[in-house]
């Protein structure tokens, strides 16, 4: 899948207001943003009380802002335009280019270590034999699907996966955004019951029924294609002992009234994929449908949420 990047230089002070106002916004809704040092500060010699102390300068930074579609230039002005204002800094140039369509999953995997992330233990093929003996494996190669456990967002669901899932216990559990369908294997793994999976994307849900197999936990874990709860057996299975979702944060937002609906009276919520920074934007949104916050796990920029009717 193709992506775009759109990249600017700013004032390091102002750089964490343009950041933001562009990872929250609606429309374009950004896959993923970040700030850089472009440009170092010059370094000066200032006066303190008893010396002299040589004091750095911020100087200007790179944001960098990935979508899915190619966003319209008019669109990103217009977001920016108040963060302009507020800060007096007039952004001169917008840089827009389109992304080399790269298989970043597989390339990114190349070599990589394997994850402890509770009781599991993530691994490749080649890692079969670093299992510890506590520890629950989980198999998964590198593939064109989403969620590997290296990624903060796959690791904090998988914590959570560990602390709420007792061994041997059934429940119905559904794993919305399955990507490599790591979370679900991770689920029917410890209890031994039923899980469905769903993605929007077909290439997905082959991966996460190829590796269920590859686990021995195929007869548990059923994938299907599905956007949202877009699929009469999502439906036909709930309510929910438990609905774990690693999407992004404006997918979680806009399906909170579907959450709801799906999940059984004092049943649990695992939702991931959320910037620091868009928590409280997530929070909201489930709070107006009675679902509330009872723990958070932050990794890095990213944050993974526990949350129950």
């Amino acid at each position: 899948m193709a992506t775009w990047k759109l990249s600017f230089i700013v004032p390091h002070y102002a750089a964490d207001g343009f950041a933001d106002a562009l990872g929250a916004a609606f429309e374009p809704e950004a896959l993923a943003v970040s700030t850089s040092e472009a440009n170092e500060g010059a370094a000066t010699l200032v006066q303190t009380s008893s010396e002299w102390n040589e004091v750095v300068a911020h100087g200007d930074w790179r944001i960098e802002v990935l979508y899915a579609d190619a966003p319209d230039m008019g669109a990103i002005r217009t977001l920016i335009a108040p963060i302009e204002h507020e800060t007096g800094v007039d952004v001169a140039e917008l840089a827009i280019e389109q992304m080399p369509e790269i298989d970043w999953v597989t390339k990114s995997l190349e070599g990589l270590d394997p994850v402890q992330a509770g009781r599991f233990f993530v691994h490749g093929s080649h890692d079969a034999d670093k299992v510890p003996a506590s520890a629950i494996p989980i198999l998964v190669d590198a593939g064109q699907a989403f969620g590997t456990g290296h990624h903060e967002t796959t690791m904090g669901c998988l914590e959570y996966i560990s602390d709420i899932v007792r061994q041997g216990v059934r429940l119905n559990a559904l794993d919305l955004g399955t990507g490599t369908g790591v979370l679900a294997i991770a689920i029917a793994r410890l209890a031994r019951c039923a899980v469905l999976a769903s993605d929007i994307d077909p290439v997905a849900v082959r991966t996460a029924r190829e590796n269920a197999r590859k686990n021995g936990v195929g007869s548990f874990v059923a994938a299907v294609a599905a956007a949202g709860f877009g699929h009469p057996a999502l439906a036909a299975r709930a309510p929910y002992d438990l609905i774990v979702a690693n999407i992004l944060a404006r997918p979680l937002v806009s399906l909170a009234p579907a959450f709801r609906a799906h999940l059984r009276p004092g049943g649990t919520l695992v939702l991931s994929g959320i910037l620091r920074i868009q928590e409280a934007m997530v929070t909201s949104a489930m709070r107006a449908q009675g679902l509330y916050l009872r723990s958070r796990k932050p990794m890095g920029d990213w944050v993974t949420l526990r949350i129950e009717g």
